[in-house]
């Protein structure tokens, strides 16, 4: 990773000229997850159509300071994207203060370490600054299941054991977490009892995840549902009698099919899953673009007057609603539709970061508080005329591919920077956009 990177793009001047498929990697959302679970087994696990994106090299990097093998079969050949791990050989379950305050999905490795180990040391977590991401429901989670927590305050160091073993619990999320769902999930399949989980997040990585973990032997009712009963095995190890396979990424799918509806002419995504995004294809088809659907393939054409865009007001929901990862995204989209649209964020109050890059190139946004923006549209992009103005900044990996995306659009040339954060969630962007037509490239200052 070379947070001295930046992309140097070359803007479409609001011309829809890119065409040609693209495919949907792994979802990293998933695989690190799935990664998180190999500590949960008594053998090796495979772990197929994987990432390789930052975050997942950071916790392989994660769990090889623990102790675990951790190793790319054919990684000459990226397409295999195929990774080996064996978490036998874990010495320790402190976790890496510094590679954990780079990423925050290091945290769901606490449960499954507690569970197998009985104790687990980590970090306050890391990763993008898009508001408060408190860990109360973990803390609160694992006091419940009979652990003990301290914190060491000098050095923000959560200490937490459980020399007996986990215990069953019954818990009630007072706030969906994705996070809180998969970890405890994870941790309760080891426990002595049984667990229910209630208020549950339901996104389709949840349900990837556990119907292997089932698979493996592990006793899971209830996944995609709200509420989740866990029939632990009482500290016994899962047997990796199945390989595990990352769904697409859903949030991938939807930032090139919202860079499809405003940039190209033509544009095929394959090897998705189009029900996994039916709250941006529905958006995007009452908005005027022209989207066909198949089993594993969308396809967008461009045929219909840009001027025919129409906006709409949009509000993030948890999973299957419209995906916070998405609405720095589709907020770009709407500064080209006719008309107002406010757009209200609900699960992160700081992700309004990219509005200043994208009112630099013309968007006529207004942060109207912690939780909402108003779009005004539409509004044509122009680059800055100086070197020293053309800047812009990537503040967290969906932003980043948003203020990618108005760069795109605009007249003239533009500089992005932080692209290192744009990669810890898409497989060398510049490289996808440059085979669709797409003028830019990786540059070093």
């Amino acid at each position: 990773m070379n947070t001295e990177d930046r992309f140097v793009i070359t803007g479409l001047a609001g011309a829809q000229t890119l065409k040609g498929t693209i495919h949907i990697h792994g979802a990293k959302n998933a695989a690190l997850k799935a990664m998180a679970a190999s500590v949960l087994f008594n053998g090796p696990v495979t772990l197929n159509n994987v990432p390789h994106t930052e975050d997942i090299h950071t916790m392989a990097r994660v769990l090889r300071k623990l102790g675990a093998d951790v190793s790319w079969k054919n990684e000459a050949k990226k397409e295999q994207s195929i990774l080996e791990i064996d978490t036998r050989s874990i010495h320790s379950t402190d976790i890496d203060p510094t590679l954990a305050g780079s990423m925050r999905a290091s945290v769901v490795l606490t449960g499954p370490l507690l569970a197998r180990f009985g104790k687990v040391s980590f970090p306050a977590p890391g990763g993008c600054v898009i508001g408060a991401r408190p860990i109360d429901l973990f803390i609160d989670g694992y006091k419940k299941m009979g652990a003990t927590v301290k914190l060491d305050a000098k050095n923000s160091i959560y200490r937490i054991s459980a020399p007996k073993g986990l215990v069953g619990t019954d818990m009630f999320f007072n706030k969906v977490s994705v996070g809180g769902t998969e970890t405890l999930m994870m941790a309760a399949t080891m426990v002595k009892g049984t667990t229910t989980l209630k208020n549950c997040a339901m996104e389709p990585e949840i349900v990837n995840v556990a119907e292997w973990l089932i698979s493996c032997g592990a006793k899971i009712e209830g996944i995609g549902t709200s509420t989740i009963v866990i029939h632990g095995a009482n500290k016994k190890l899962l047997t990796p009698r199945t390989e595990y396979t990352t769904i697409p990424d859903r949030i991938t799918t939807g930032s090139f099919l919202i860079l499809g509806a405003l940039c190209a002419q033509k544009l095929i995504i394959q090897d998705c899953n189009p029900h996994h995004v039916e709250s941006v294809i529905n958006l995007l088809k009452g908005s005027g673009s022209r989207i066909t659907v198949s089993d594993t393939s969308i396809t967008i054409s461009n045929t219909t007057e840009r001027a025919r865009r129409t906006s709409f007001n949009l509000t993030t929901h948890e999973y299957p609603g419209f995906p916070t990862d998405l609405q720095p995204i589709i907020a770009t989209y709407l500064t080209q539709t006719q008309g107002e649209s406010v757009v209200f964020e609900t699960i992160f109050e700081g992700r309004f970061k990219y509005v200043e890059d994208l009112t630099r190139l013309g968007a006529d946004m207004h942060v109207l508080n912690s939780r909402e923006i108003l779009i005004k549209g539409k509004t044509p992009f122009v680059a800055r005329d100086t070197e020293a103005d053309n800047e812009l900044c990537a503040h967290d990996i969906r932003a980043g591919f948003a203020v990618v995306l108005a760069a795109l659009m605009a007249k003239g040339d533009s500089v992005v920077k932080n692209v290192h954060l744009i990669d810890r969630g898409y497989e060398q962007l510049e490289e996808t956009l440059a085979g669709l037509g797409a003028d830019i490239k990786r540059a070093n200052k």
